[in-house]
């Protein structure tokens, strides 16, 4: 089988951890299989790098920042490269643009456009093992290197597994697999063998910190199966893979929760066609993203409040653009809450299975956890809630719904 190994920059820590990698890749490799492996930078270095950049110019160059910040994974590369040539693998490193991953120009949150990986399955083909630096690639046009964001180095295994036409894409990190919720929150919480992509999707998206957002919408977009592994432990880790009948079975699969959110409400705007889009235009040209959004209309008829969140990091910005746009949107009162979190449960059995926003609300009611807001889909419920009372909620959650077992 064709396989990409990706390992995140704990994995990688020092160069005893980067030989312990390299046995790893060795034993797949050793029992047939092509590999290509993926890196992160070593743990620490992206943020020395981004502060060396800070200190040498304020007002930086981005493209210079990306050239910069970029380095490390280049470096952990070379070095796994080498200890794969130390115990008789033969091995190269790749930097991204040489992959053959192709980006659009916005620096530092840059998205891949085109994967041409003809370079690494050559070299898979003749007995090689590719060792790929993560988190990068290069705008043709500008012929530039860029950096691909948080997460980046998920985002750039995946997408080179579907380059390279592997079988699997296999991400190492320091935990086991994806759990029924945070381990450290809810001592008995329980490793997930199979999970579909949109479930993971959602989950990703809405606090996990297991797998970044991006690299799995690539999966799921391409059928790519991803496992989750832990690059310290030999043991089974979680397939992430399109869902089936079986996983219908269990109406909820995770529950996860977002403390770096922030509640913002405008009140009094006239209930006219065209208030929401002067709310959120601002908002909009601020490059500010917006999650949940509520309307309310008036008893009368006559006004509405719109509620919406945002990070937290950008809150104070979004409040600064909506008073300055206040003429042209005409609201009464503006505030802003920063002490709220966002708790979601997460199953595509919510489809077939009646009673799972009930058992949400009344379990929240009996913990005397008071709801400010709610939004749903198909498979997701998510509510705001005080942030105090995180922990509190997600140990009763998983409890009513036996997630434990």
């Amino acid at each position: 089988m064709r396989i990409v190994m990706k390992f995140g920059g704990t994995s990688v820590g020092d160069i005893d951890r980067i030989k312990n990698i390299a046995k790893k890749v060795k034993k797949s490799f050793d029992s047939g299989n092509e590999i290509c492996v993926v890196v992160s930078a070593m743990s620490g270095v992206t943020n020395q790098l981004i502060d060396y950049v800070e200190q040498a110019s304020p007002n930086y160059d981005p493209r210079e920042y990306d050239a910069i910040v970029s380095s490390g994974e280049k470096v952990t590369s070379g070095l796994l490269a080498l200890c794969l040539q130390e115990i008789g693998i033969k091995s190269r490193s790749f930097a991204g643009w040489q992959a053959g991953i192709e980006t659009d120009g916005a620096n530092s949150k840059a998205r891949i456009t085109n994967v041409n990986a003809k370079q690494i399955t050559d070299y898979m083909e003749n007995g090689g093992v590719a060792v790929v630096a993560g988190f990068q690639g290069i705008n043709i046009e500008t012929n530039r290197i860029t950096t691909l964001g948080r997460g980046g180095s998920d985002t750039s295994a995946v997408a080179l597994a579907v380059g390279v036409n592997a079988g699997r894409c296999d991400i190492y990190t320091d935990v086991d697999g994806v759990y029924t919720t945070d381990p450290r929150i809810v001592s008995d919480a329980k490793k997930i063998d199979v999970i579909s992509f949109e479930e993971m999707l959602e989950l990703a998206s809405l606090g996990s910190k297991v797998l970044q957002p991006r690299s799995v919408e690539i999966a799921m977009s391409h059928n790519m199966e991803l496992q989750v592994l832990n690059s310290f432990e030999d043991k089974p880790g979680t397939i992430i893979k399109n869902e089936d009948e079986n996983m219908e079975k269990q109406n909820v699969r995770g529950i996860t929760a977002q403390k770096d959110e922030a509640q913002i409400t405008i009140s009094g705007i006239k209930d006219k066609p065209g208030v929401v889009a002067n709310v959120f235009e601002p908002i909009s040209n601020a490059n500010i993203n917006v999650d949940m959004i509520i309307q309310t209309t008036s008893v009368d008829g006559e006004t509405t409040d719109i509620t919406f969140t945002v990070s937290e990091k950008d809150t104070d910005l979004a409040i600064r653009e909506l008073k300055k746009a206040k003429d042209k949107i005409n609201y009464n009162s503006l505030k802003s809450d920063k002490n709220i979190a966002k708790l979601s449960v997460v199953g595509i059995g919510m489809r077939s299975h009646s009673g799972i926003s009930q058992t949400m609300f009344k379990t929240l009611a009996e913990k005397g956890i008071n709801i400010k807001d709610i939004a749903t889909s198909e498979i997701k419920i998510s509510v705001l809630i005080e942030s105090d009372y995180v922990e509190l909620a997600i140990r009763a959650l998983h409890s009513s719904y036996n997630l434990e077992k």
